[in-house]
């Protein structure tokens, strides 16, 4: 495969599709939105607890299957090199990662204290009445943040997902940026992300956004 491929791993809320929209400029990355490849990778390794496989276990045709899942999935992509948003450094993820995700992997952390968060859900819930979170019937913002920080929800997978990422036997997978200082001083920060994925510069625009978009898709 031809194109390299990296991690976005952040919080919801913390500024990914800024930082997705600012390097998408960049006609050599495609950063996506929340993306289903690690789905895809777990779905098919779970395969292995069938009855169904178990009554004839070819592992290494199974094995030949994850071991392309991200060449196949991005096999036209038009990039050089992608970012792909997902936990891939929570304990299960990473796991299948480490052994079938054929390339280092190398992760752009985003950083946002969880009660910012918390506070940006609230005001974009009570100013869109559609939003998913105002779909379950709950009424207080108790109820809704409650839902929103479940132990299976996105909120506390991403926040296991970093935490590995802290510790320092993987330190060298992380490169950290913190929401704030995304916002202040956008230019340092992709020069902190260019350097660590060690892809060449681009001049990016920080004045004129578009709505992200990435392999002719645009993001709802």
């Amino acid at each position: 495969m031809n194109k390299k491929i990296f991690w976005l791993v952040s919080m919801p809320r913390s500024g990914n599709t800024l930082l997705a929209s600012l390097m998408n400029q960049n006609p050599d990355i495609g950063v996506t939105a929340n993306s289903i490849t690690l789905e895809i990778m777990k779905d098919l390794f779970l395969l292995k607890q069938t009855d169904v496989f178990k009554n004839y276990p070819d592992e290494k045709s199974l094995d030949n299957v994850l071991n392309n899942v991200f060449n196949n999935y991005y096999k036209d992509w038009n990039y050089k090199y992608i970012i792909d948003r997902g936990p891939v450094s929570a304990p299960g993820n990473l796991m299948l990662a480490k052994k079938y995700f054929n390339q280092p992997i190398k992760c752009v952390v985003l950083l946002r204290n969880v009660l910012d968060i918390l506070a940006s859900y609230v005001k974009w819930y009570t100013n869109n009445p559609n939003a998913f979170v105002n779909k379950y019937g709950f009424k207080t913002d108790d109820e809704k943040l409650s839902m929103l920080m479940n132990k299976n929800g996105a909120i506390a997978i991403d926040l296991e997902a970093i935490r590995t990422l802290l510790q320092p036997e993987n330190s060298n997978m992380a490169c950290f940026i913190k929401y704030d200082d995304l916002i202040n001083n956008p230019k340092a920060q992709l020069n902190k992300i260019y350097n660590f994925l060690e892809i060449p510069y681009f001049e990016h625009n920080f004045n004129k956004l578009s709505q992200l978009k990435v392999n002719n898709m645009s993001y709802d």
